[in-house]
């Protein structure tokens, strides 16, 4: 049954610290700490792109994983910040890892619920297809397009990458998935010269929408929250994942919250938080939800085989 192998991240070592920000933009510790819960955010070196970020945690993934690369049939890149506009990202990786030329090779242009959707077409996809072993990409580099002079972005946002290695031998295997789209209000979270981040409007939405939406994913799995052990949600901010889980009366110890170090890095959040949380057997069953720019959002159950 195809489903999630193994996952392998990448941060970057370069790291600013918010503390340093604080008279800048007059902050205290409370706000860094306890709203947007980020210390330090990873920032890339300026002549990597998204596929060399790709290729990073490609290699941390050979570090855990025997990887045959002849036998990679499917290679897809979520990214909204690709290396160039023309070719796919996912080319570019494949030519860097030397894959086949029986390799799918496409990206997805999704941002914060990228991971989720992500996940859901490589698996369907190859199960369509009749492919066996695939590489599911997450990596947008923000730093390029944040304006350092605006605090509602450039204190947020990191730098990062991950790679999820799907194949028959899986350990996680995905359920039933959930979608949705508010596109009329695609505006609150958009880029033409630099990232604009309405960030009131983008808490309004997570706060009315998610929760809703994750009680919704749980009736249509025929499941309550007793029978979920681990919710791993998109680390929008500290107050966003506070926000929903107390709307949700959830224990905080089944909510994970794992950004301090390096920040909201889109696409990835979720898949650096199930890279670790998965190595803990106890943890059977997991509800993953990602939600922001478009607006969009998207959710699943993954339960270990």
């Amino acid at each position: 049954m195809l489903g999630i192998k193994q996952i392998a991240s990448y941060l970057p070592q370069k790291k600013v610290s918010n503390y340093e920000k604080k008279n800048k933009f007059e902050l205290d510790d409370d706000f860094i700490e306890n709203k947007i819960g980020v210390k330090y955010h990873t920032i890339k070196e300026e002549n990597e792109k998204a596929s060399d970020l790709c290729i990073k945690a490609f290699e941390n993934l050979l570090k855990k994983e025997n990887i045959d690369k002849t036998k990679i049939d499917c290679c897809i890149v979520v990214t909204q910040n690709p290396d160039f506009n023309i070719p796919h990202t996912s080319a570019i990786v494949h030519g860097k890892l030397e894959l086949t030329n029986n390799c799918a090779c496409f990206d997805i242009s999704l941002g914060c619920s990228g991971y989720v959707y992500g996940l859901s077409n490589i698996i369907s996809f190859m199960k369509s297809n009749g492919l066996k072993n695939g590489l599911l990409f997450t990596a947008d580099p923000y730093s390029e397009i944040i304006d350092k002079e605006d605090k509602n972005t450039f204190l947020i946002f990191g730098d990062g990458a991950t790679v999820t290695y799907i194949s028959e031998d899986a350990v996680l295997v995905p359920k039933k998935f959930s979608f949705g789209t508010n596109g009329k209000d695609y505006q609150e979270l958009i880029c033409k010269d630099s990232l604009y981040m309405n960030g009131r409007a983008v808490f309004n939405f997570t706060a009315t929408t998610i929760p809703k939406h994750i009680l919704e994913l749980l009736e249509k799995n025929s499941l309550e929250d007793k029978d979920i052990d681990k919710y791993i949600l998109h680390q929008g901010s500290k107050y966003i994942v506070d926000t929903i889980r107390k709307r949700l009366k959830i224990y905080e110890s089944k909510v994970s919250f794992d950004m301090y170090e390096y920040g909201n890095t889109v696409s990835s959040s979720i898949p650096i938080i199930l890279e670790k949380e998965m190595l803990n057997t106890r943890n059977r069953r997991f509800l993953i939800s990602g939600f922001g720019v478009g607006l969009s959002w998207a959710s699943a159950i993954i339960e270990r085989k």
